[in-house]
């Protein structure tokens, strides 16, 4: 595919995919998502790419949907009249999905850790995205909103999966039902974000993270640990997480666990054979 609203530049490993209309502040397309959920399908399996760094260019992250757009704005199709059972088939409901949505399962499914760079007004869509993504900093000048009840819709994107679980339910009820736009520091008082950098070291900052997972932990041990801690942690007893991760332990145990025990033993840097386009334990995916 080629990228129209997108750049995707893998350098030592990382990964940056760089949201650019910047003219529109980098407002949603359906193009755009069809975009980004094949970025990050095809940086799954790509074992050049080790982390996702994800940031927009000029001025915002993502301004939300594009709204200047003919007809239904948000992509969708209104001569269908579509139920709850059909949605049980949803990777078929085209026209029906919500664009937002099909973006954050593709980053939810993706093998490899994301770091969301939020470098000015992430607002709608913009804020539903960085939902899904697994570390968030923010620049002092970001600007976050989930402002859906104001135009008259409802939040998207499995953002009402995805907030509660990190900033808890109260947190999320009050940013979704107020549709208020909150500065960076509020955004890390409520636990949305881990940092709040300057703004020129936004990205390196982010790079500094990424460079950390990258040189420290093996790549199917990322894969892995990312479901796990997503999946395992919405589970019902914690003894599914211990049927998870008693397979984890005992096939990775087999070869990147002995090259990281004598790596620690021989007081060198590890250097783990088993890549996530071919070395995925035979259980995965469990679910």
């Amino acid at each position: 595919m080629n990228y129209n609203t997108i750049d995707y530049r893998v350098e030592n490993n990382i990964l940056t995919l760089l949201i650019n209309r910047p003219d529109a502040m980098n407002a949603w397309t359906v193009e755009m998502c069809d975009e980004m959920v094949h970025a990050f399908n095809r940086a799954s399996d790509d074992d050049d790419v080790r982390v996702v760094v994800v940031t927009g260019a000029g001025k915002a992250f993502c301004a939300g949907m594009d709204l200047s757009t003919g007809g239904n704005v948000f992509g969708l199709d209104e001569s269908k009249k579509p139920t709850m059972a059909e949605m049980e088939a949803y990777e078929e409901m085209t026209g029906v999905r919500d664009t937002a949505g099909r973006l954050t399962l593709a980053i939810y499914d993706c093998k490899k850790p994301v770091i969301g760079a939020i470098n000015g007004a992430a607002v709608g869509v913009g804020a539903t995205m960085i939902c899904a993504m697994d570390i968030r900093l923010a620049s002092e000048k970001a600007r976050v909103g989930f402002v859906f009840g104001k135009i008259g819709i409802v939040a998207e994107g499995c953002s009402t999966w995805f907030l509660p679980r990190i900033v808890g339910m109260q947190q999320a009820l009050k940013w979704m039902l107020s549709a208020e736009i909150f500065d960076a520091q509020d955004a890390l008082a409520g636990g949305f974000v881990s940092e709040v950098c300057e703004p020129d070291n936004l990205l390196p900052r982010a790079y500094e993270m990424a460079r950390q997972i990258a040189d420290n932990c093996a790549p199917v041990s990322a894969a892995l640990m990312r479901q796990m801690l997503y999946r395992n942690s919405a589970a019902s007893h914690p003894a599914e997480a211990h049927k998870v991760e008693s397979l984890a332990v005992f096939y990775t145990s087999q070869v990147d666990g002995k090259e990281g025990v004598a790596a620690f033993l021989e007081k060198r840097k590890a250097d783990f054979p088993a890549q996530v386009s071919n070395g995925m334990p035979p259980f995965y995916p469990w679910w």
